[in-house]
């Protein structure tokens, strides 16, 4: 094999790592960065602004894009509960109670934190997600240090806090609705179930329909990337011979999402001009908020009420996992990266100044937490 063959063949095996996604999105966030405290600040900022039809290039990566990302959180949603490692409720009671608890401990703390200043209480739900992308790159980079137990472990507290993640922003970051394209939202997701139900397996009407959910939905004023769960909900999983719709469909979306979709979302979302800001605004209690909810609340929640429910046998420790590990893992669970940037989107829109004290209080309680959950396994 020549030096072209070696250099295309180890491109291939980069990609094809389950590191590979998190890597990419870590790079994209350090070019927003760099660019956003450059001469190109000016042209960033003018582009994310810029309209394309109905909306500005950030609303569409924001409402579009994300739309299809969150089809894909959908359907692995689906398929870890239908045939996947929740599709018991024996299986489903460790990880559900760990994400609850992962989510309701850091809210908490963020509210405590800023309870004297009540226009920050909307941001409760920032500090409540896990990057499932970043937590898992981590891991892969670990190798064989984690044991498996603790992986599915891992993806199932993310599926199921990305499902939670999906239920606070339908109910707390809806504003006022218009019940007509709303309505027609909710006539093509019934067609979709009867396409479902009749056994239609070709994923094109499914997609076409989906389209127009999604626009009925932006028009409606609930946040038009629900739209994308909902469709995938309807994604025929079990269906007679040969691969299902829905891992079809998982599986052609995969790489899009990892290396396209989330990589632009935190192009767009992270970059973050340093030039006047001041030392208060780092330590005012919006970030201080985020960075205690990720990097203490999500280890607090997620290590007590495993370690709880093992020790009073309510549920069984991960195979061939130390506590040590369960706890390296716990702290992990901290990078709320993507999913945090995007609920601070919602919480505070329209307001520059606090989007960046969020990416703030996201980047360092993300940052502590993969830092620390890599030191610890590592030494585990």
């Amino acid at each position: 094999m020549g030096r072209r063959g070696r250099a295309v063949s180890a491109v291939r095996r980069f990609f094809a790592g389950d590191a590979a996604g998190a890597i990419v999105l870590l790079a994209a966030t350090i070019a927003a960065l760099l660019v956003a405290n450059s001469p190109l600040a000016p042209a960033y900022f003018a582009t994310l602004h810029h309209e394309v039809g109905v909306m500005s290039v950030h609303h569409w990566i924001d409402d579009g894009a994300m739309a299809l990302f969150f089809l894909l959180i959908g359907l692995e949603v689906k398929s870890e509960f239908v045939s996947g490692h929740l599709s018991t409720w024996g299986e489903r009671i460790l990880p559900g109670a760990a994400a609850l608890a992962g989510m309701v401990v850091p809210a908490c703390l963020y509210l405590l934190v800023n309870m004297g200043t009540p226009a920050n209480l909307r941001g409760w739900a920032i500090p409540a997600a896990t990057d499932i992308a970043f937590a898992l790159g981590i891991l892969a980079l670990l190798g064989s240090r984690v044991p498996t137990s603790l992986k599915i472990l891992l993806t199932a507290i993310a599926v199921i806090d990305d499902l939670l993640a999906i239920l606070v922003i339908a109910v707390f970051y809806t504003g006022q609705i218009a019940l007509l394209p709303l309505l027609g939202a909710g006539v093509g997701l019934g067609v979709l179930v009867v396409l479902n139900l009749s056994g239609v397996r070709s994923l094109v009407p499914y997609l076409l329909i989906g389209v127009g959910i999604w626009y009925g939905v932006l028009l409606s004023g609930v946040h038009a990337t629900l739209a994308g769960v909902a469709v995938a909900f309807t994604i025929p999983l079990r269906t007679g011979e040969g691969q299902p719709p829905l891992k079809r469909l998982e599986h052609a979306l995969q790489p899009w999402s990892s290396f396209l979709i989330v990589p632009a979302f935190g192009f767009a979302n992270a970059g973050i001009a340093f030039g006047g800001m001041v030392a208060a605004d780092v330590i005012s209690p919006l970030p201080v908020g985020i960075l205690l909810g990720l990097f203490l609340g999500k280890q607090i929640g997620i290590f007590a009420t495993i370690r709880g429910l093992v020790t009073f046998r309510l549920a069984e420790a991960p195979k061939n996992a130390n506590w040590a590990q369960v706890y390296g893992m716990a702290v992990l669970c901290g990078i709320g990266f993507t999913m945090s940037l995007f609920i601070g989107g919602l919480a505070f829109a329209g307001s520059p100044h606090a989007m960046d004290s969020v990416k703030i209080g996201v980047f360092a309680g993300s940052i502590l937490s993969g830092l620390a959950g890599w030191m610890l396994l590592r030494r585990a």
